[in-house]
């Protein structure tokens, strides 16, 4: 995997989209909705668009993501129409938020995000676990 984690399991992207980061996040989530509100009420934040991936069906078929992997994995897609989950995706929505863009620079430069990434994945599959056996995660 490359330094923004593409892959092939992302969806594809035309070349001609283009806009606003959007980061897309589990609105269901007890925890992930505090942080996105946190993150919502800093200077940088009216530059991204957010996306309840539990609330809003149509802007993740029109990004060609499905909702089970939107669900597994924290995603935001950039301006320029990039992907970039977990670890990667947190850089990504820091980078634009400057009380947090130097966390985004320091992981980034000392190559920290892979790591990273192997930590979030773990959290990530407890956090699918859990909010499956409470019947929330329904398809």
């Amino acid at each position: 995997m490359t330094e923004d984690n593409k892959s092939s399991e992302h969806p594809k992207t035309h070349p001609q989209e283009s806009g606003m980061p959007i980061v897309f996040y589990d609105g269901q989530c007890p925890l992930c909705s505090r942080e996105i509100a946190h993150y919502r009420r800093l200077r940088g934040a009216d530059t991204l668009n957010w996306v309840d991936i539990t609330q809003d069906e149509d802007t993740l078929t029109a990004h060609g993501l499905q909702r089970e992997t939107a669900m597994a994995r924290f995603h935001v897609r950039d301006a320029a129409g990039h992907w970039h989950t977990g670890a990667w995706g947190f850089a990504e929505l820091w980078s634009h938020l400057p009380a947090y863009r130097w966390l985004a620079r320091i992981l980034r430069a000392l190559r920290l995000l892979p790591l990273l990434d192997r930590v979030y994945a773990k959290f990530a599959r407890w956090r699918i676990r859990g909010a499956c056996s409470t019947e929330t995660c329904d398809s």
